[in-house]
């Protein structure tokens, strides 16, 4: 297949899942940021790679002055240098209490007034501020977080957790090296590192230097699902991306994957044992996990040629009929 036409499947696929998570279980997450994030994240990644910022603004089609232009406007407002757009706007609503759009317009009279208007319904769709009116006519006021269900007053906090624990996993790091990482909200954050302390999932080390600890979701847990996609789709995409660097495969490779798929019906004699599969490969899978992690507590090991292996494994079931998304 050729490279674009798999870049293209790829990103179809990958729209595919966004989909699916953006109207889980009822909701309707705002996707207004998406596109803009793509191309941030892309971009970086590409220059991150030694691809020259002209080469980079090619490979999306601009000019080398139109990238600069786009990469800085998604990096910060105009009006409020070193914050992204949306914290700018968050925090102008968060100290003022209660504002009017137009107040709202007036202090971002430097960006583009559409980005700024969207980014208040955004404001207003997350529950993060409470709109009233339309136009000009409307207000927005913002809400104490301390009387928000706790579901709503840190969104995506699961997920936020485990990601500061992966980061701390992949590299430790002092605290607040580990906060200046990422782009969340840097009160959320210190929180949810508090509470990884607190629950034994982070550990200080001797040096000052968060380390990771234990951190598992167990099977049929009602939190932290967000953690477990996220977990297995970086680890999936991580296997792919080192597999690309190197694609041809070997008997004893340690780097890969395997896909298999099997045509079953109601009488079929392997049927209980293919549909079964993946409750058996995690039951192999977990206990020498624990039986690694108990070596490890008793044995720890800082030295060189310390190395982490992620292996993932995934089954789905299709039935006859089924609609693949196109």
């Amino acid at each position: 297949m050729h490279t674009r036409h798999l870049i293209d499947a790829l990103v179809q696929q990958t729209t595919i899942l966004i989909a699916q998570l953006a109207t889980a279980a009822g909701i309707r997450a705002p996707l207004a940021h998406v596109a803009d994030q793509v191309f941030l994240h892309l971009s970086r990644e590409i220059e991150s790679q030694g691809v020259r910022r002209k080469v980079a603004a090619d490979m999306f089609g601009l000019a080398l002055r139109s990238y600069q232009k786009k990469v800085r406007r998604l990096l910060e407002s105009e009006s409020a240098p070193d914050r992204t757009l949306w914290e700018a706007v968050a925090t102008f609503v968060a100290e003022r209490g209660e504002v009017s759009r137009p107040e709202v317009l007036d202090a971002f009279r430097r960006d583009d007034p559409m980005t700024v208007a969207a980014i208040l319904n955004d404001l207003a769709r997350s529950g993060l501020v409470e709109a009233e009116g339309r136009g000009d006519d409307a207000r927005f006021r913002s809400v104490d977080v301390a009387r928000l269900p706790a579901d709503t007053a840190e969104p995506g906090r699961d997920l936020v957790a485990s990601r500061l624990w992966m980061s701390v996993d992949d590299a430790p790091a002092p605290r607040e090296e580990v906060v200046a990482r990422f782009d969340f909200d840097p009160v959320t954050t210190r929180r949810a590192l508090d509470a990884l302390l607190a629950e034994g999932r982070l550990q200080v080390d001797a040096e000052g230097r968060l380390r990771s600890g234990r951190f598992v979701v167990p099977v049929g847990a009602e939190a932290g699902w967000e953690a477990a996609v996220f977990d297995h789709f970086r680890a999936l995409a991580k296997a792919v991306a080192a597999k690309v660097r190197s694609p041809r495969s070997r008997a004893d490779d340690r780097i890969g994957g395997a896909t298999l798929s099997f045509d079953l019906h109601p009488d079929h004699p392997h049927r209980e044992e293919v549909e079964t599969l993946l409750a058996r490969v995690r039951e192999d899978v977990n206990a020498l996990w624990e039986r690694v992690a108990e070596y490890n507590r008793a044995h720890p090991f800082e030295g060189e040629g310390r190395r982490k292996v992620f292996f993932y494994f995934g089954q789905n079931v299709e039935d006859a009929g089924t609609e693949e998304p196109k």
